[in-house]
């Protein structure tokens, strides 16, 4: 008896029309993304071609290595409005930022400087070398200042890998979790991919992000899927209308 493989679907081929982007890095010249606004251009357009409709642009708040600030992320994000627009570009487009968890975060929290992705979510991510130490009293006290995390590329942080009970913690603190999209297709490695496929499996991912940065990226979106939780990972794509204007 011969049994055949279900061919495997490439990334881009299951976003939805009208999805709503939560992660990227596109405004130019403000960390390691775009450079520049033709490079914002292009980015833009190729995701357009995949189906995304809005933009929540996230470029990384990291004190000591991208001190950008409210008021500066703002500013470029409306001279970048204003050349997506002379370039027929006409899709909702906004900046909140991706910040690294640590106290410099929380005294932005506390005086009320943070760009959130809608309502009170805040996008955050942690080093990939290690969690902060006092990593639950942070997630703590920026939910006493009135915000709730949610935090960037779970399964990315090595430290947590195969311990799925940290994830679970997590997500009973406060947390919500948003898995790469390139994640899927093995673009950061085989064992970031199977913790992408397990975290799925077992329901501890809410929305989903593309992660942006460059035209490497964008070519990856054309690679096939190679994780089994398919299924669960377009269920998920679609909570991201939560964010819809």
């Amino acid at each position: 008896m011969l049994f055949f493989k279900k061919n495997k679907v490439r990334l881009k081929d299951i976003i939805p029309s009208g999805y709503t982007d939560i992660h990227s890095h596109l405004l130019p010249a403000i960390d390691d993304g775009a450079k520049n606004i033709e490079d914002t251009l292009q980015l833009v357009n190729s995701l357009k071609s995949f189906g995304f409709e809005s933009f929540i642009t996230t470029p990384h708040t990291f004190s000591g290595f991208y001190d950008n600030t409210k008021a500066g992320i703002q500013q470029t994000e409306s001279e970048t409005k204003i050349a997506l627009e002379k370039n027929n570009i006409h899709n909702n487009f906004k900046a909140a930022s991706e910040y690294l968890l640590d106290d410099h975060f929380i005294s932005l929290c506390k005086k009320g400087e943070i760009l959130t992705l809608k309502d009170n979510l805040v996008l955050v991510e942690m080093s990939y070398l290690n969690a902060p130490i006092h990593l639950y009293d942070l997630l703590f006290e920026m939910q006493v200042a009135g915000y709730k995390p949610v935090l960037a590329h779970p399964e990315r942080y090595m430290f947590y890998h195969k311990k799925i009970d940290e994830y679970k913690k997590l997500k009973n603190a406060g947390c919500q979790l948003q898995l790469n999209l390139l994640s899927t297709v093995g673009y950061y490695g085989n064992e970031v991919m199977e913790v992408a496929n397990q975290l799925l499996k077992n329901n501890l991912i809410d929305f989903v992000g593309s992660d942006v940065h460059h035209q490497k990226h964008i070519e990856s979106f054309s690679k096939k899927i190679e994780i089994k939780e398919v299924e669960n990972l377009k269920s998920i794509i679609i909570n991201n209308q939560f964010f819809k204007p």
